[in-house]
């Protein structure tokens, strides 16, 4: 009678079940070729999110011991400028992200691999040139917006206790607009998908670098110039002088102001500046009286406008990015090689 013993068994390395998700194909292929830039993104977004979130917390410590909401912090003075400070240099960082990512990822992609020959090899596979050109651009721009949407999520979070003070970040300047919401996203993927399209074109990556640069450069300028006008001006008016102690109106907290004249009795504006040359204040009182100015014309712009002007602007932005990103398939059928 026989006897069966238990034997181990062992499981050849082919047959070994993954531990875990692993990637393959031609998306293991493109994570392989640009891994350093993007474990570099990774590690830089980790750090970064880990700093806002560990500035935060100094900050509400701060504001607590302060008094805050009951005591307001405009009376605050070097008390505050470390934590000012703090979001000056973060939002700074943030808004070279465009630029940075633009420069050394989007221009060197596909430039690289033309300079040197390595495209020609999609050619010899099973995968087509088109989708190559949609993994390398699909993995890339995922992994922009993952990064790019924490960044903005958490320094949003970190601002708005005192978003509302202009004394700290005015909403309206690229340190808070850019760095915030769906722009910072958009911005970021339009200047990346452009730098892959001028390193396609260019097919040197040195030269698409520096092209690169100055596109990105350009478009955050533009950017800059155009930002107030996706907003709607609010106009307010008054009728009591102009030389009065409460005779300016009062704008809604953190309004931004974009101008100011004074109003005639016929409604016409003028300068503010007019009668300003008078020597005394009894010739500019009847200087003004006799101009008939009864009081102020004020444009401004509130932050409740804020939200609804960068989703109008990032849509923008993502609008041209899919007319580059088409540009770059067409490009990529007949020219790519």
């Amino acid at each position: 009678m026989s006897t069966l013993t238990d034997t181990p068994t062992t499981t050849s390395p082919a047959t070994r079940p993954a531990r875990g998700p692993r990637l393959g194909g031609m998306t293991w292929l493109v994570w392989r070729q640009h891994r350093a830039a993007y474990w570099t993104i990774l590690a830089a977004t980790v750090i970064g999110l880990a700093w806002m979130v560990y500035q935060r917390a100094q900050l509400m410590d701060f504001l607590t011991g302060y008094g805050w909401p009951a005591n307001s912090i405009e009376s605050l003075g070097p008390e505050f400028e470390p934590y000012s400070q703090a979001f000056g240099r973060v939002s700074t960082a943030l808004g070279l992200i465009p630029v940075l990512l633009g420069v050394f990822v989007g221009a060197p992609l596909l430039a690289g691999d033309l300079e040197h020959g390595t495209a020609k090899l999609v050619t010899t596979q099973s995968t087509g040139r088109l989708r190559w050109l949609a993994t390398k651009l699909g993995l890339t721009a995922l992994l922009i917006v993952v990064s790019t949407v924490a960044l903005s999520v958490v320094f949003g979070w970190w601002w708005s206790p005192v978003k509302e003070q202009n004394t700290v970040l005015d909403w309206t300047s690229g340190a808070a607009f850019d760095t915030t919401g769906p722009v910072p996203v958009a911005l970021t993927l339009f200047t990346v998908v452009s730098g892959v399209a001028i390193g396609v074109v260019l097919r040197r990556t040195l030269a698409a670098m520096v092209v690169t640069f100055g596109f990105a450069v350009v478009v955050q300028l533009v950017w800059g110039y155009f930002r107030l006008a996706l907003g709607d001006t609010v106009t307010v008016t008054t009728d009591k002088g102009v030389l009065a102690e409460n005779a300016f109106p009062t704008l809604p907290d953190a309004a931004y102001q974009i101008d100011q004249s004074y109003l005639t009795g016929s409604g016409e504006l003028l300068g503010w500046s007019t009668c300003v040359h008078e020597e005394t204040e009894q010739a500019r009182e009847l200087c003004l009286k006799q101009a008939d100015v009864v009081g102020w014309s004020v444009d401004y712009l509130p932050i409740s406008q804020m939200s609804g002007m960068q989703w109008l602007g990032a849509s923008i932005l993502l609008a041209l990015t899919a007319v580059v990103t088409v540009f770059l398939f067409l490009w990529g059928r007949k020219r790519l090689f």
